[in-house]
């Protein structure tokens, strides 16, 4: 599950500062914060990329020339999915069209950096597909509507009443404070409807890659190799020694994909 991490966040920020910032027109937000080209005030690519009216804008980087589809493969993608069950409702919901539909919204996903940096990139995230969906058996989070993933405290992104935060999609996406912004950079009401993000496969992938490229994208194209994605992705509940074996499967469906795309894993690949 996707749980947003205050050491995650700040690191962020502070990456953030490294980058060239871009002049924009005042549009109100508060001082380190910028405003998308949407109109919503934050931090990240969604807010500080393409189209930043105001604040600590950053110009994106150049991308390469690596063709995400030709990575990955309908033969890729059936491979994973077809270790699902005939019975697994992803198993209708799911498709490898609908995944690279999605990519024209993240340009710079699996195309920063080298060859072989784009080809641990993918691995890397469908490492994390395949180990959150069960092979893309679940869209929804086993027993996730007994659960709570409401906090309370996040006044930006309040909970609805009688809505469940809980994880959805290819990455698990929970909690009020990432359906909230995902639901504003993306287009659609990620607070008031979150099941829109099981019932649309569009906006599932797209949720998806909304966090990673917010969250674990700039991780692992700058080579701290794919522990530290586990921590972006659920660090609380598996780093530290907290669920070693978790954190092998994880590791493990990583490594296989590197190998069938013929590149090395790298390093740090624990957390």
């Amino acid at each position: 599950m996707a749980f947003l991490l205050k050491h995650l966040l700040l690191s962020t920020i502070l990456s953030l500062t490294l980058l060239t910032p871009i002049n924009g027109q005042n549009c109100g937000c508060s001082d380190g914060l910028c405003c998308s080209k949407y109109g919503y005030c934050g931090t990240g690519s969604d807010y500080c990329g393409g189209g930043c009216q105001q604040g600590p804008c950053y110009a994106s980087p150049p991308t390469n020339d690596v063709s995400v589809a030709d990575i990955v493969t309908q033969s890729f993608f059936d491979g994973i999915i077809g270790q699902a069950a005939a019975s697994c409702v992803g198993k209708g919901f799911y498709t490898r069209d609908a995944f690279l539909s999605t990519l024209g919204s993240y340009p710079a996903f699996g195309r920063t950096g080298t060859t072989d940096d784009s080809k641990r990139e993918i691995a890397a995230l469908f490492a994390h597909f395949t180990h959150e969906t069960g092979h893309f058996c679940y869209i929804e989070e086993i027993d996730g509507a007994s659960k709570d993933y409401c906090d309370e405290n996040n006044t930006q992104y309040p909970c609805v009443a009688g809505k469940g935060y809980y994880g959805r999609g290819p990455i698990q996406l929970s909690w009020n404070f990432n359906y909230g912004p995902a639901g504003n950079s993306i287009g659609f009401d990620g607070l008031g409807s979150p099941e829109t993000v099981a019932n649309d496969v569009i906006i599932s992938f797209k949720t998806a890659l909304w966090y990673w490229m917010q969250n674990v994208h700039s991780i692992i194209v700058s080579g701290e190799g794919f522990g530290a994605t586990i921590r972006a992705i659920n660090g609380a509940l598996e780093c530290d020694g907290k669920n070693t074996a978790t954190v092998n499967k994880r590791v493990g469906y990583y490594k296989d994909y590197c190998q069938q795309f013929g590149v090395d894993p790298g390093q740090n690949l624990t957390c």
